[in-house]
């Protein structure tokens, strides 16, 4: 009973994280001249941005999958939480960095959320260790 309650927290952090990897995938890939100008940024070429959207969709979709079974998937949890505190360092350093005519919030909202998946998903990975890493018989 305890292990169904260990991956239910797990299994609520990876809907988060899929819910928040597929928004701003579906921006990235679809309209990432709207989220460049909504920034405040200077304009870039769609490509750089076009390709890692099609990276968070997908990291979106394999935390759906392991959502649907968590079975042995350890190191796809753990991926994507050094993901989102890498993810995090890098808005980190771009908040220290800003550029002029930045909009702060577009930094420091993406921050917080990054940091905070980062800490569930390996405090919900440290929680569901038994089924992210079963033991061989």
């Amino acid at each position: 009973m305890a292990e169904n309650k260990n991956v239910g927290f797990l299994k609520i952090v990876l809907i988060i994280y899929a819910i928040v990897s597929l928004v701003y995938g579906i921006g990235y890939l679809l309209v990432p001249d709207f989220l460049v100008n909504t920034s405040g940024g200077q304009p870039v070429f769609h490509g750089w941005l076009r390709w890692s959207g099609g990276v968070l969709i997908a990291l979106g979709i394999g935390a759906v999958l392991v959502y649907i079974n968590p079975q042995h998937q350890g190191i796809f949890v753990t991926t994507i939480a050094l993901g989102c505190f890498l993810c995090g360092l890098g808005l980190l350093w771009a908040l220290i960095n800003r550029e002029e005519g930045a909009k702060l919030w577009f930094t420091v909202l993406p921050a917080i959320i990054v940091f905070a998946l980062a800490i569930l998903l390996w405090w919900g990975r440290s929680k569901a260790k038994d089924i992210l890493y079963p033991k061989s018989d």
